[in-house]
């Protein structure tokens, strides 16, 4: 009977123990999933970063990509317009090239010129001359006879720059542009300023909107007129006290090679003489020969071109004085600097003319030489000094 007893108490007890861990059991499977769910969506949680950050990163090199694009694409705006100017300049020569043969022609093929025509020719000719002189104001008589002496005035910076006055203005201040790229100009009060040993600390610094390009920069009538770094053939009038850019132009046909062998860092050299401002390149179409172009520094465009005998193999430099082209070489290792092509616009002097002139005492190359008609002098940076030659000139036959 006690037996029975103790059966009926014990029979519930266990049932109550086996369904409490049916219950712990079921608890168990159901954490595990949950915890399998959470380790899931951790794993797609990290997989969605990991993407959006290559999401990022390819949609920066996309930005990167369009960015450059479009720069590309402004440069090539630039380079085409000047291409295009410079193809319809040689159209136009090309056409009246053909106009005037085409007036030679006979039935029997054989050219004969009637006596009209070279009227008409000979005609023509002494207009664009005088027309020449007096675009020219041909008030000009002299000739470069020879290099008398040097003055190396100072030496500050490194192989390439340039350094000038404003021979349009009557104060004498020193301007120093320092490298072939850079956009920074060092004005000082007068050479005596500049020759001092703090120099820098004394100058008037005038920061440019945009870096030049090259050495062949000038001053004139309180304008930096300077080629544009990074683009083809862009020309900057910059007004120095006012630090704005009062104009610009593309030059037809410039930027491609550069206009010395010898300073390929320089494309476009600008050039003052008596008559105002030029400018020197040269161009695969001539042979590597130079190229001379007359400039309106007011109205910023080209008023005449001519292309030279003069060629820029060799050439380190060059500089207009009284309407004639003076190139100076020398050789690739750095000698004696010489003059050996002139070329006179106006045809005083045999552009084929080999002079020979050398500059005196100095071993070594020329990063910019321009003159000063003002002076009629040079001024030359050479390896890193700033040299003033003195010139020896005669009265033109």
């Amino acid at each position: 009977m006690v037996a029975l007893q103790v059966h009926f108490l014990l029979v519930p007890s266990l049932m109550s123990i086996l369904g409490a861990a049916q219950y712990v059991m079921q608890d168990a499977a159901l954490l595990s999933y949950i915890d399998q769910r959470f380790l899931s969506l951790e794993r797609r949680l990290e997989k969605c970063s990991q993407d959006l950050l290559e999401y990022v990163d390819e949609f920066r090199e996309l930005s990167k990509a369009a960015l450059a694009r479009l720069a590309r694409l402004s440069t090539d705006k630039a380079e085409l317009k000047g291409e295009v100017e410079n193809l319809l300049t040689r159209v136009e020569r090309a056409q009246r090239d053909i106009d005037y043969f085409g007036s030679l022609a006979d039935s029997n093929a054989c050219v004969e010129v009637h006596e009209d025509l070279l009227k008409q020719q000979l005609l023509e000719e002494a207009e664009e001359k005088k027309r020449l002189k007096l675009m020219l104001n041909a008030s000009c008589d002299h000739m470069l006879a020879g290099i008398r002496s040097l003055k190396v005035v100072k030496k500050t910076g490194g192989k390439h720059g340039s350094w000038m006055k404003d021979p349009g203005k009557k104060h004498a201040k020193i301007y120093l542009l320092s490298g072939s790229v850079n956009n920074v100009v060092l004005e000082f009060a007068n050479i005596m300023a500049f020759m001092e040993n703090n120099q820098t600390l004394k100058a008037r610094r005038v920061p440019l909107p945009v870096p030049w390009e090259g050495t062949g920069h000038v001053i004139y009538q309180g304008f930096l007129f300077y080629h544009t770094h990074g683009s083809l053939n862009e020309i900057v009038k910059f007004h120095l006290q006012r630090r704005s850019v009062a104009d610009q132009m593309l030059l037809p046909g410039a930027g491609r090679i550069p206009a010395y062998q010898l300073s390929p860092q320089t494309k476009i050299d600008l050039a003052l003489d008596e008559q105002g401002l030029w400018a020197l390149h040269a161009e695969p179409e001539t042979g590597g020969n130079i190229v001379l172009t007359k400039i309106n520094p007011v109205a910023m465009a080209v008023e005449h071109s001519w292309d030279t005998p003069c060629s820029s193999r060799d050439a380190e430099a060059a500089f207009m004085a009284c309407n004639t082209l003076h190139v100076v070489y020398n050789s690739p290792s750095g000698g004696s600097s010489r003059i050996q092509c002139v070329y006179d616009v106006l045809g005083a002097l045999n552009a084929h003319t080999n002079p020979g002139l050398h500059f005196p005492k100095r071993q070594g190359g020329h990063s910019s030489v321009h003159y000063n008609p003002k002076e009629k002098q040079l001024f030359a940076w050479g390896d890193g000094s700033q040299i003033i030659y003195k010139l020896h000139t005669e009265k033109k036959v």
